[in-house]
């Protein structure tokens, strides 16, 4: 989908209330402003996103440090969060001061287009807050700022993502850093409709830093290097802006996915009868 320059503008203004144990404390002269990075959202969509805040005349200091949250709901359930740590810690915002911070979100697929019920656009809840996070009682997150947006899916032409060889099933644990993930093999291929355009290909993943020290990690598109790295932290997310230029001319491209070294479960761990060969996690492929 074509990057937009312009901004979807979404204000929040709001009074902020903070509620203590016992006591709630109003907390005047606080404006929030959202702005997203493109003018419609839709789902299996990576967007930039500004927060904005504003304090007026009539702010009064927090007089601690809180963490923000940001979270988007579909009905019950917490699709998306974004929390993050003000550079700034909010015991240090002043009136009459503004505090921006940028971030990039992914929102996950989760439209279903054939439900019978479906109406052309869902629903999400933007609720944005502080909170405490060495508070163990249960009622850390004070939300600030509520705000439903609606959420369309992707524009008709997006390119689709098939996983063709070197793949392993979706396996997925919400205690872990990736929440879902699946396993290559030494070397998986994906096929990409080619949409014979400049996009964004953004891969997630992770690798196993206790199985293989120092293992390389190989991105090719159509069979030509796109990227070698080593990852010393365990995850990485990697952003790459594609030409036109580098898919070819058929209408579909291959993205390759290859390890150096790949390792075996079984003849890791103790006890293991997993005889798969891993070569690395990958939480998502996006290429719009």
């Amino acid at each position: 989908m074509k990057r937009h320059m312009r901004w979807a503008l979404l204000i929040l203004a709001v009074g902020l209330v903070l509620a203590g144990c016992q006591k709630k404390n109003s907390v005047k002269g606080v404006e929030l402003e959202v702005k997203f990075g493109e003018p419609t959202l839709s789902d299996n969509l990576i967007t930039d996103v500004e927060y904005k805040w504003k304090m007026t005349g009539d702010f009064q200091p927090l007089g601690r440090d809180y963490n923000i949250f940001v979270h988007f709901w579909h009905n019950s359930n917490n699709l998306l969060q974004d929390d993050y740590i003000p550079d700034l810690p909010t015991s240090k915002w002043e009136k009459g001061k503004e505090y921006t911070f940028k971030r990039r979100i992914y929102i996950p697929a989760f439209i279903d287009e054939f439900d019978p019920q479906f109406k052309g656009e869902e629903t999400l809840r933007l609720s944005v807050g502080f909170y405490n996070p060495y508070d163990r009682s249960g009622n850390s997150e004070l939300e600030v700022a509520s705000k439903k947006l609606k959420v369309v899916p992707p524009p008709i032409g997006t390119p689709e993502v098939i996983y063709e060889s070197g793949w392993y099933d979706e396996e997925a644990n919400a205690d872990s850093a990736l929440k879902k993930w699946r396993w290559t093999a030494k070397e998986a291929k994906c096929v990409i409709d080619n949409p014979r355009r400049d996009a964004l290909l953004v891969i997630k993943g992770g690798v196993s830093l206790d199985a293989v020290k120092d293992q390389k990690v190989i991105f090719k598109i159509n069979g030509v290097v796109l990227d070698e790295f080593t990852e010393p932290n365990g995850l990485f997310e990697k952003s790459y802006p594609i030409k036109k230029l580098q898919l070819g001319d058929k209408d579909e491209f291959t993205l390759t996915i290859a390890v150096d070294r790949a390792w075996t479960p079984a003849k890791f761990t103790p006890g293991s009868k997993d005889e798969r060969e891993l070569g690395l996690q990958i939480s998502f492929i996006y290429f719009r």
